[in-house]
């Protein structure tokens, strides 16, 4: 086959990509199975142009965090933890007292455990932003909403 013949796939760059602004309402919406919708949207999975070197994603803005739900007996049984790095500095929190405290924390730990642990999914993450209650300052994007 001679170079001429074959075709030319055409990439799009980042700068010709289109961002949208969605907006989740958590309320009543399971944790894992919210996370597992807002990751593939900030990948930008669900656009036709996706390719996996770049960031396609969409804004997700996400409203009502702390009115999240989760199944079984999460609310007192999963624990998050932070380590300083010395002895003795493992620091634990349960899932309510970590709702009562920073309720966006939940979200935002469970959609980043599902992002590419790379400089990429650190640039990913940057496009959410989550809310514990229905108030945003993201009126002038005017996100669309999106059931969650």
């Amino acid at each position: 086959m001679e170079s001429d013949e074959k075709e030319k796939i055409k990439t799009i760059e980042k700068e010709e990509s289109k961002r949208n602004w969605l907006l989740i309402d958590a309320e009543d919406e399971i944790l894992g199975r919210l996370a597992a919708k807002i990751a593939p949207i900030l990948m930008g999975k669900n656009k036709v142009s996706w390719q996996p070197n770049l960031d396609k994603g969409d804004y997700v803005v996400v409203v009502n965090a702390s009115k999240v739900a989760v199944s079984g007996n999460k609310e007192e049984s999963k624990n998050y933890y932070r380590y300083s790095g010395y002895p003795g500095g493992l620091k634990t929190e349960t899932l309510k007292s970590k709702r009562a405290s920073k309720p966006q924390y939940l979200i935002y730990h469970a959609v980043a455990g599902m992002l590419p642990k790379t400089k990429l999914g650190r640039e990913m993450i940057k496009k959410l932003f989550v809310y514990p209650t229905d108030k945003h300052p993201h009126e002038a994007q005017r996100p669309v909403n999106s059931k969650g």
